[in-house]
């Protein structure tokens, strides 16, 4: 029998209670925990020898969506690390690929688009999403995603599963662009010359993240984040008037199920408050604003994710350690806090120093 779509299935390990004394879960809501928790954002994949042996003779799309593969990424940093979650290996671009976009990956690169979307017959040639659970094209696409979840939570136990998507601004400058591009001002002038175009993309890059993140949650996740790449770029101003509303849009799809729900920005310091407002019971804040001033700005309402910066992780062990240790003291004003880095795993990075992390904070967290 299909789960319900308004609750979570009985076997579900928030459901059934497996993980909600974890570390993790508890402070993403705010009680007490064992211990303060710590995992690390893009700790699936790049800089594990184990990951780059496990994609040989793979592209990175291909990786995302055999799920078999895609599990084994997203564990092995739990296996290694002794982190206390896992995080779904995928790509903000798969909910289009799986939906039939045309988009690659190019190593080097990043996301390539067959066909940039600039004008609405750009948008009503786009495909149809239907809803989860409808038999449709797009609901049947996500059943690798759903598969990869399903063998993920059978093997972490009392682990818990972050799910994962991109969120609509980050979706929607890149098919604008057509591909990476370092001011989005491609997107940024859509807005403004075409905003009818502008609100259909939304809509449309809004659904493809609401549906990927739900489908995670009831195959197993635990909680969701919702990664905005690009939206630092953007002033307050014109985030709340041009990006807030399709960001709320994708939380809808979770908001009635009762999983913690992560947001982050890249550079996002200064929309702070405007990202909470849009349903988010996390806030992951960068290496450019002390947690401290985070929860003064948020007013102490919502725990907190961050925010060690990335550049010390090749830093001598002190270092390393006291400014973890500062992250610890200014996140502890928080009503909860998951230590993180304040973005993701630079390529390079020594798995030592992840690993010195998890044992420094879980000794003195």
């Amino acid at each position: 029998m299909a789960p319900s779509l308004t609750t979570l299935p009985s076997n579900h390990p928030y459901a059934d209670g497996r993980v909600t004394g974890s570390a993790l879960i508890s402070a993403y809501e705010g009680r007490p925990g064992p211990h303060r928790p710590v995992w690390f954002m893009r700790q699936a994949g790049r800089s594990l020898p184990e990951y780059l042996e496990a994609r040989k003779g793979t592209t990175m799309l291909e990786s995302c969506l055999t799920p078999a593969l895609a599990s084994e990424i997203t564990l092995q940093p739990v296996r290694r690390y002794g982190v206390d979650a896992a995080i779904f290996f995928s790509d903000i671009v798969v909910p289009m690929k799986v939906a039939g976009v045309g988009v690659d990956i190019e190593p080097g690169v990043g996301p390539v688009f067959a066909q940039p979307v600039r004008t609405m017959a750009d948008i009503d040639a786009l495909p149809e999403l239907g809803e989860l659970g409808d038999g449709g094209a797009f609901d049947a696409a996500l059943t690798p995603v759903r598969d990869a979840v399903a063998m993920t939570v059978a093997e972490l136990h009392e682990t818990p599963l972050i799910g994962f998507a991109g969120a609509p601004f980050t979706l929607a400058a890149y098919m604008v662009e057509g591909r990476p591009s370092r001011d989005h001002l491609g997107a940024r002038e859509l807005m403004f010359s075409a905003p009818d175009v502008w609100d259909a993309l939304m809509v449309w890059t809004s659904q493809a993240a609401g549906m990927f993140l739900r489908a995670q949650v009831l195959a197993g996740a635990s909680a969701v984040q919702l990664f905005d790449s690009w939206a630092g770029s953007l002033s307050e101003a014109t985030y709340r008037d041009k990006c807030a509303e399709a960001s709320a849009a994708v939380f809808a799809h979770v908001n009635d199920l009762p999983v913690p729900r992560v947001h982050f920005a890249a550079h996002g310091g200064h929309l702070l408050t405007a990202m909470a407002g849009v349903g988010a019971t996390v806030m992951g804040v960068d290496y450019r604003m002390g947690l401290d001033e985070a929860n003064r700005t948020l007013g102490s309402a919502v725990a907190l994710q961050g925010n060690i910066d990335p550049a010390l992780l090749g830093a001598p062990a002190d270092v390393l350690e006291r400014h973890v240790r500062d992250v610890l003291d200014r996140g502890s004003e928080a009503p909860g806090h998951v230590v993180n880095l304040g973005h993701g795993v630079p390529p390079g990075t020594d798995p030592a120093s992840l690993q010195r992390i998890v044992d420094y904070v879980h000794t003195h967290g």
